[in-house]
């Protein structure tokens, strides 16, 4: 591949792509993307509740796909939901209404609710805003990200840190400081700017499933 990282309008162009030429319904591709990230998650060791902090677009549902996924796994995990639930649309309501079926709380968030999941908790996943998100994180967002910057435990970002921008590496005021970062086909070209690695941890890297030969066009193609 002629790319070591992957833009917001490739990544955008590649699930794209996948679901018009591929024939892979995007929420195949949500489903690889949080399993894949749950895998990396559990690799890490986790010796405790794992607090699934979730945002209203595709990084929240994610977030869901993780939680679903860290269940089965036999882990205790407390979704937080820092959106109102009937602004959820597309492969993220799918996700919403398959943890709601299995019977998993999901808790609307705030900063006594986050405060009260966070008690003996041992990670946080950081699913709050994707590559798509641009500029300052707006309420109730930015005072979770605080909140979970400030409550001292480890952090697993999902494709990357909720407030780092996808391709300059600007950090908002509100960024999440992850400890680890699992990102989806290949490295944000964000992560390379100077002092990103104070936010995005050590990054791991997972595909979504897409064909090989996609991914190979979309890497070589203009950012």
């Amino acid at each position: 591949m002629t790319a070591s990282t992957i833009s917001r309008q490739q990544a955008h162009d590649l699930d794209r792509r996948a679901v018009e030429e591929y024939g892979i319904p995007s929420v195949v591709l949500m489903e690889n993307a949080g399993r894949g990230a749950t895998d990396w998650l559990c690799s890490l060791g986790i010796a405790g509740p794992v607090v699934v902090c979730c945002g209203g677009g595709n990084n929240g549902g994610d977030g869901f796909v993780v939680a679903r996924h860290l269940l089965l796994r036999d882990f205790d995990a407390r979704v937080l939901l820092f959106a109102d639930p009937p602004k959820l649309a597309g492969d993220a309501l799918i996700n919403y209404h398959i943890l709601e079926k299995s019977g998993v709380p999901i808790v609307l968030g705030n900063p006594e609710a986050l405060d009260r999941a966070l008690a003996g908790a041992a990670w946080i996943v950081d699913a709050l805003l994707g590559t798509g998100a641009r500029g300052e994180p707006r309420s109730p967002l930015a005072e979770a990200i605080d909140r979970i910057n400030a409550a001292g435990l480890p952090i697993f970002a999902i494709d990357l840190p909720s407030g780092l921008d996808c391709d300059t590496g600007q950090p908002a005021a509100h960024t999440i400081q992850a400890t680890h970062t699992c990102t989806f086909v290949a490295p944000k070209p964000g992560f390379q700017a100077p002092g990103a690695e104070k936010y995005t941890g050590i990054v791991h890297v997972t595909d979504i499933g897409a064909p090989r030969k996609l991914v190979k066009q979309i890497l070589s193609s203009p950012p």
